[in-house]
């Protein structure tokens, strides 16, 4: 039996959407008889972060890529449930008041694929509540006989949160929790006063430990109450404005960009504190009531890893497995695990040990041809054992982009689409914050270590032998901080990754070699993308990210990759063939320039999504928005200043200086003449 689970928007990719939020982290699943074969999130296709369409690349790679024919999909699971999918309608509605509004949330989604896919697939939609499939997707792969199973996150079908107990293939509920309670929503609101929104939760859990929680929690006890039986009640957000303004953090309120106060400091403490202390609470009155040893937690609010660190080194529970696509990309998975065994019945597969389901990046032949188009800006080069290599690059202090095989699902890098460096410099930490992702010099990097190591680096419960998924963050051994200054945060713990000969051999070879040559049996990795983009995918993808950002090499497949000198990669651009992502569009308006009635015309880029999605406006010079009307991905740079004007010998360098800066934050696509022809005849092809 194959299912194939979806996480979807109401929308396809090009539709203009500004107001819709409600779904993000769109995604495809397959599962062959209950097994994964493949999974993919649609940003990593479709390059814009958190995406929030119809995933109809992430279907396509996965019926593609597994030779599986409409035909032979039995079931279409989503991961909400049939009442709540009426949300969809509605939003598509809003969103285009000229179609009417459809009779059913199946009829929508019907729709959905017959555009993308000329295929109707009415009866063979399956919808699962959207906690229930949270649940799902973290008690199957578990691998545990039974378990307390708690999915909790900022909302969905109407509740936040949701407490179940599994035994075998049968699932029991024991409560929900509304969304008046939900801590993903709470979180979220919290941490605006520290200049940060949706999606930025994550930078407030790594700032958290250069606070003190202590000063400002018990002015917050009035906001939230503990009850019986694991229940927990939250005031409205009045409430907890009303302390901000009392310790002065809505008075002096963090802009982005800003450096951080000690109150921010402290305030990013505080949302963590209390977060924790209630899921704490949850799950020891559940455990107290169930008697069940062990926990699987999954919803948005599992990314919190250094909860989870706290949760796993409780004592309240023998084993803890966390879904490491805990958000609602892997409730594609839930839904599709659920409706294959409540129909199917069949017995459970093994655990989860691994997520390298999505495209793979090609064999070496592929590769080769792929950078091919490049040559302009890069050399490369065929290694005989690339980790060798690669591992001596490392100890002589480069910083490498590393690309093998299938990428991972999910939001984590775990060694197939992953940048390296020495774990032991603490100035690495800053080094890489700055040349590569370009963000706030705090920002903890993981730790990728030998799985046979990771109790002589890592203070971990006896019974863990592995944390193969980067999601859980534990104290690194006292007398190793020292050693592995660039993984170690500033209060003593890693978000730590084992590495296993068995799932990623070349990877495990690599980390074997450095240790070879420096002692030390870890890299540190963090993923392959800069700020601007989801993590990399292909040849293209790679790329593009190297030549945007301060990386020494980028090593994929057997092939070691370097820069040509900088003004023969300044000719080389000129031949590259710009176009704008089809979410982004110019705009031209005319706006009062001061108070005496002028006015100026102001050019920019723009997105046709929500501003959680990507920058809002962006603006850029006039003769680059007349160069951009004419970008079609079919006439390069050089072509287009050619027809303004320019001779090749006087083209201005702030022009393509802004090309670059454009490129490197993403808004405009630059590919090479070889890439595009090779992209029409794949789409030709199809």
């Amino acid at each position: 039996m194959k299912v194939l689970g979806i996480h979807s928007g109401p929308h396809f990719l090009e539709d203009s959407n500004p107001l819709a939020t409600a779904y993000h982290d769109a995604a495809a699943v397959l599962l062959d008889d209950g097994r994964i074969i493949a999974a993919v999130e649609e940003e990593r296709i479709t390059r814009m972060k958190h995406c929030n369409s119809f995933p109809l690349n992430a279907i396509r790679y996965c019926l593609e890529s597994t030779n599986t024919g409409w035909h032979q999909v039995d079931r279409v699971a989503i991961n909400h449930s049939f009442a709540g999918s009426e949300i969809a309608d509605t939003i598509a509605f809003l969103e285009n008041p000229h179609r009417s509004l459809p009779p059913g949330a199946e009829n929508h989604l019907a729709g959905l694929f017959e555009r993308a896919f000329s295929v109707d697939l009415r009866g063979r939609f399956r919808f699962c509540h959207h906690h229930l499939a949270h649940a799902w997707s973290a008690f199957i792969p578990s691998g545990f006989d039974r378990s307390l199973v708690v999915s909790l996150d900022g909302e969905g079908d109407s509740s936040s949160g949701m407490i179940l107990t599994a035994k075998n293939l049968s699932f029991q509920r024991l409560r929900e929790y509304s969304i008046e309670q939900s801590l993903g929503n709470l979180y979220t609101s919290f941490i605006r006063l520290l200049g940060y929104s949706r999606f930025d939760e994550y930078k407030v859990m790594g700032l958290a430990p250069y606070g003190n929680p202590e000063l400002l929690a018990a002015k917050f006890k009035s906001c939230y109450h503990l009850l019986p039986e694991g229940n927990y009640a939250l005031e409205p957000l009045p409430c907890w404005l009303r302390i901000c303004e009392e310790i002065g953090a809505v008075k002096t309120a963090r802009r982005k960009g800003e450096p951080f106060s000690q109150l921010h400091k402290d305030l990013a403490a505080t949302i963590q504190h209390i977060l924790e202390e209630i899921v704490l609470h949850v799950l020891r009155d559940h455990r107290t009531m169930t008697g069940e040893r062990n926990l699987c937690l999954a919803g948005g609010v599992a990314h919190n890893c250094t909860m989870n660190g706290k949760v796993l080194r409780s004592g309240l529970f023998e084993n803890v497995f966390v879904q490491p696509a805990a958000h609602d990309a892997g409730g594609a998975v839930g839904a599709a695990l659920w409706t294959y065994y409540t129909e199917q019945g069949s017995r459970r597969h093994e655990s989860m040990s691994h997520l390298y389901y999505g495209p793979d990046i090609g064999s070496d032949e592929d590769i080769a041809a792929a950078l091919q188009p490049w040559t302009g800006l890069i050399h490369f080069r065929k290694s005989s054992n690339i980790a060798a290599d690669c591992a001596a690059l490392l100890a002589d202090d480069a910083v490498i982009a590393w690309v093998q095989g299938r990428s991972e699902f999910g939001p984590r890098a775990l060694g197939n689409r992953s940048i390296l460096a020495d774990p032991r410099p603490a100035r690495n930490k800053a080094r890489i914050n700055e040349m590569v992702k370009k963000r706030e010099g705090y920002r903890p990097f993981a730790p990728s270590v030998l799985e046979e190591q990771l109790h002589f680096f890592f203070d971990v419960p006896e019974q863990c032998n592995a944390l193969p998924f980067m999601i859980f963050v534990v104290p690194v051994r006292e007398q190793h901080r020292g050693v592995i200054g660039a993984v170690t945060h500033v209060d003593g713990t890693a978000r730590v990754h084992s590495v296993s000969q068995k799932d990623n051999r070349r990877y495990w070879e690599l980390i074997r070699e450095f240790e070879r040559l420096t002692g030390i049996g870890m890299v540190l990795n963090t993923s392959f993308n800069n700020n601007a983009e989801p993590i990399v995918q292909s040849v293209g993808d790679a790329v593009a990210s190297f030549l945007t950002t301060g990386l020494s090499y980028l090593a994929i497949g057997s092939f070691i990759v370097r820069r040509r000198p900088e003004m023969e990669q300044k000719r080389a651009l000129l031949q590259l063939k710009p176009e704008l992502p089809v979410w982004r569009k110019l705009v031209k308006q005319r706006r009062p320039a001061n108070l005496n009635g002028h006015f100026e015309t102001v050019f920019q880029i723009e997105s046709v999504k929500a501003r959680e999605f990507g920058a809002p406006a962006t603006k850029i010079s006039k003769e680059m928005f007349w160069l951009l009307q004419r970008a079609d991905g079919d006439l390069s740079i050089l072509d287009l200043l050619e027809e303004s004007g320019f001779s090749d010998t006087e083209i201005p360098d702030k022009l393509l200086d802004e090309f670059f800066d454009l490129w490197t934050r993403r808004l405009v696509v630059l590919s090479p003449e070889n890439a595009q022809q090779a992209k029409l005849t794949e789409e030709e092809h199809k």
